[in-house]
């Protein structure tokens, strides 16, 4: 994979509560100069987003002749025990001032419960919300894999299908029990068909990307991608 094709499905992210607004900036502006296919940030930033990167709010399909780079946002997030109201409210919001994506944390407690019901209401409201903004409006579900065993995992993956969500994410990168695994990528990609999947939380260098995307993972969650890309440079000059 040449660093060019790696960068395509990193999501450049910072969900750090302490970001500021230079460190948002230098986020866009790192993510044009590497050719990522995303930002990542909190809802307060995504205007920001919106503005470092040339392209009108709302603009169909995300971006504008001035940047490809899409803007994702998130909901409920980190812990998914928002109101449902709230979780669209804000996935709402979040597209009205520019966000094209919307990663949006499972309720985790009813998943590990097994309370279908529950996680798939929760789930289709805010499906609804981001697919009438657009057909290239994406919602994707984080499940926080390590904090689930493997049958919640494959649960959180069909209610997730059912509910009409493009993609399963593994992690917030904030639970205590740990982001991304191998095995939990692969798993997701196995059981969550035809969603895509999403590998996020402790992705720090080019040998565990790669991983990932050899696990199964079509998009990657990265807050050191600059350094991952470089690290794929170095390796397809060798």
């Amino acid at each position: 994979m040449s660093p060019d094709e790696l960068a395509a499905v990193i999501d450049h992210t910072n969900l750090r509560p302490e970001a500021t607004a230079a460190q948002i900036d230098q986020l866009c502006d790192e993510a044009v100069e590497y050719g990522f296919a995303a930002v990542c940030v909190n809802p307060i930033w995504v205007a920001r987003c919106a503005a470092r990167l040339g392209w009108p709010v709302a603009s169909p399909g995300g971006a504008s002749a001035g940047s490809r780079v899409r803007i994702v946002s998130v909901a409920g997030f980190p812990l998914g025990a928002s109101r449902t109201d709230t979780k669209v409210d804000e996935a709402r919001r979040a597209i009205d001032d520019g966000a094209v994506e919307i990663d949006m944390v499972v309720r985790l407690g009813d998943l590990v419960a097994g309370n279908a019901s529950a996680v798939r209401g929760d789930l289709a409201a805010v499906v609804e919300t981001v697919h009438a903004a657009s057909p290239a409006h994406l919602l994707k579900v984080i499940l926080e894999t390590a904090a689930l065993n493997e049958e919640q995992m494959v649960s959180g993956c069909r209610w997730a299908a059912q509910a009409r969500a493009d993609f399963v994410k593994t992690s917030t990168g904030f639970h205590p029990a740990g982001g991304a695994t191998v095995d939990a990528v692969r798993l997701l990609h196995e059981r969550a068909s035809p969603l895509q999947v999403k590998a996020a939380g402790g992705i720090r260098d080019l040998a565990t990307a790669l991983a990932m995307i050899e696990a199964g993972a079509s998009r990657l969650g990265c807050s050191t991608s600059p350094r991952i890309i470089q690290q794929a440079g170095q390796s397809h000059q060798a």
